[in-house]
This record gives structure tokens, C-alpha cells and sequence, in this order.
């Protein structure tokens, strides 16, 4: 199949895919950081480039993630959450037949559409709280691969937080983002194996959250 990763630099998806022969190529306006079929220019003229069977997008979650709210009405008012709005819709509507479209919790489920499916990868074998939404469209939702306990971290007011969060927190802000929007490896892998099949082969079961 010919396999678009749209918003990827990592080159961690586009690799599972091309691991099991797959056609994988990904596109950012970044290099990539690992040798493999790369696209560095916009995302929409690689969908026009050719024909794709498949696209999983990572759009930036900068102006959607709720993680960000306290920014909202600013992002509103100077349009850059309404362009990434309109970013997401043109990549869900990208002529192309199946499509998965991830991104943290955001005001995407409430302007366009809630999720098909949330998962975590503790699901996947990552002992990481990481809330994981996905946009679905002729696709099966993942099937859970190894399900382990996530790793917390007591904060001194009592409440309880993801040790991957917490971690990440204490990394300079210029990296931050970028290890926080890296798709976990069993995720990847679990891409690659149930979506990199003949649509006829796939069987669909429900949502599992």
C-alpha cells in the first residue's frame, strides 16, 4: 500500500509501515530524523502528489490540545486556532479512503467531531498515561497489544499525575513538545500491523476506551 504520515519527522510510523513492505512515506515541513522515504514541504501538495491507499496525520496540537485553555481566548481572537481548525478538516477530508487522524484531548471534538476511539499507551506496553485520541475513517479501531500498569507520581498537594508528564514538565520548553508528540513505538507498531491490511481483510469491532 502506498502509506502517507502526515506531520511526521520522527519517521517512527512511516518505518513500521515500511518494515512490513509497505510503500511509507512521511511529510513535515522538518527533516526527518531517521533515514527513510521523506517529503519536507506542506502536507496538502504531498496528499495531491499522488494516489494514497492510507494516511495516519499528527497534526501540531499547539493551538487545540485543552491542555492549553488558558490561551484560548487569545488563539480565538488572533485566528491561529481557526487555522488549525481548518488545517485538520482538509486532512480529514483529503481524498484519500482510510484515514487515522491523532491528536491529544482538544477542541476538535467539540468544532468538528468527537473521537472514534481514545486510547493510552499503557494499552500498547508503555508504562505511560498519555490520553490518545483518534479521527477514524475506514478504519477499525486498535486493538489493545499489551496492557500494563502506567507509572504516577504523587505531587505534594495529594493529586496524582502521569510520571511521563511529570518528567516531561522539567525538560527545557524548547524540547518539551517535541518528546511529548513522538507516537509511542507499540502504538506505532500496532498501526502497522492491523491498518497495513486489504481493506476486505479487515474486521471491525467497536470502540474500545
Amino acid at each position: 500500500m502506498n502509506v502517507l504520515v502526515a506531520c511526521e519527522y520522527s519517521g517512527r510510523v512511516r518505518d513500521e509501515f515500511a518494515k512490513r513492505g509497505h510503500n511509507a512515506v512521511s511529510v513535515d515541513y522538518l527533516p526527518s530524523e531517521t533515514e527513510g522515504k521523506h517529503i519536507q514541504g506542506d502536507v496538502l501538495d504531498a496528499i495531491k502528489s499522488q494516489k494514497w491507499d492510507l494516511m495516519i496525520a499528527h497534526p501540531p496540537c499547539t493551538h487545540l490540545a485543552v491542555s492549553g485553555a488558558a490561551w484560548f481566548v487569545e488563539k480565538r481572537a488572533d485566528g491561529r486556532q481557526q487555522e488549525a481548525l481548518d488545517f485538520v478538516r482538509a486532512l480529514l477530508n483529503a481524498p484519500i479512503d482510510r484515514i487515522a487522524l491523532e491528536n491529544p484531548v482538544s477542541v476538535i471534538s467539540s468544532y468538528i467531531k468527537k473521537p472514534d476511539q481514545i486510547i493510552q499507551p499503557y494499552h500498547f506496553g508503555h508504562t505511560v498515561q498519555k490520553t490518545t485520541c483518534l479521527w477514524l475513517k475506514n478504519l477499525p479501531p486498535l486493538e489493545y497489544t499489551k496492557v500494563v500498569e502506567p507509572e504516577m507520581v504523587t505531587m505534594q498537594n495529594g493529586k496524582r499525575m502521569s510520571k511521563f508528564h511529570y518528567d516531561t514538565f522539567r525538560l527545557p520548553h524548547s524540547i518539551r513538545g517535541h518528546v511529548r508528540s513522538e507516537t509511542f513505538e507499540g502504538i506505532a507498531v500496532a498501526m502497522a500491523e492491523q491498518w497495513g491490511v486489504e481493506k476486505n481483510a479487515y474486521q471491525m469491532t467497536l470502540p474500545l476506551f
